[in-house]
């Protein structure tokens, strides 16, 4: 692979945020007194843009309720971080500093917000390896469409074919292919091992540090 530009998915790929997460959703659909959800369906829309997530989990919601249930995720959310604190998988922050004193570039395109990103990069202490984020706010059409890479190879001079895209969910690895660039599902995340192979996963690692030898 002839890869200088890593664009990295966060949650369930760097950071272990599935509990904060789950909890979250689950308090937000009891707040709302909207029907509850399990901790299975609440995991499978991680990595969906927030509106994306409650028309998943409520097909039949009212379009003038998303506003609302968003804000109040996110107000949630902010409250769970001070008891529930999200931590770098394991082998995450020796990778991705191995990676850049090898000179690759290192991105993050999430669906989570681009304050969030920020907070929670510096936080798991892996900010200073990561040059570029791209949040759900940053773009009009959000994975798995192509839009979060291409906007990163724009602002960081990069080409599709020098690109490797990594995820634990489908979305991501569409998202990569769509724009052009080769792609690496990880199965530690919030994504079985078969969407990766069935969404055309150009590799699938069970290790963060597997990435070192691969590119």
């Amino acid at each position: 692979m002839s890869i200088k530009l890593i664009i990295f998915d966060f949650d369930g790929t760097l950071g272990d945020t599935r509990r904060n997460i789950v909890t979250t959703m689950q308090m937000t659909i009891k707040e709302l007194q909207l029907p509850s959800r399990t901790e299975a369906e609440c995991a499978a829309t991680i990595g969906l843009p927030l509106a994306r997530c409650f028309r998943t989990l409520f097909p039949d919601i009212q379009e003038e309720l998303i506003p609302r249930c968003a804000e109040t995720y996110r107000r949630i959310f902010n409250e769970n971080l001070q008891k529930i604190t999200p931590e770098a998988f394991p082998g995450v922050v020796k990778t991705l500093k191995t990676l850049k004193k090898q000179g690759y570039t290192l991105t993050i395109a999430s669906s989570r917000s681009r304050n969030s990103l920020t907070e929670l990069t510096h936080n798991m202490g892996i900010a200073d390896y990561i040059s570029y984020l791209i949040g759900a706010d940053d773009v009009m059409e959000a994975k798995p469409k192509p839009e979060p890479v291409l906007k990163t190879l724009a602002a960081m001079h990069f080409d599709a074919n020098e690109t490797l895209v990594v995820g634990d969910m489908a979305v991501d690895i569409l998202m990569g292919a769509n724009a052009g660039a080769k792609t690496c599902g990880v199965t530690w995340g919030n994504g079985a091992r078969e969407e990766l192979k069935k969404s055309g996963a150009d590799i699938i690692i069970n290790r963060m540090e597997e990435l070192i030898r691969i590119v």
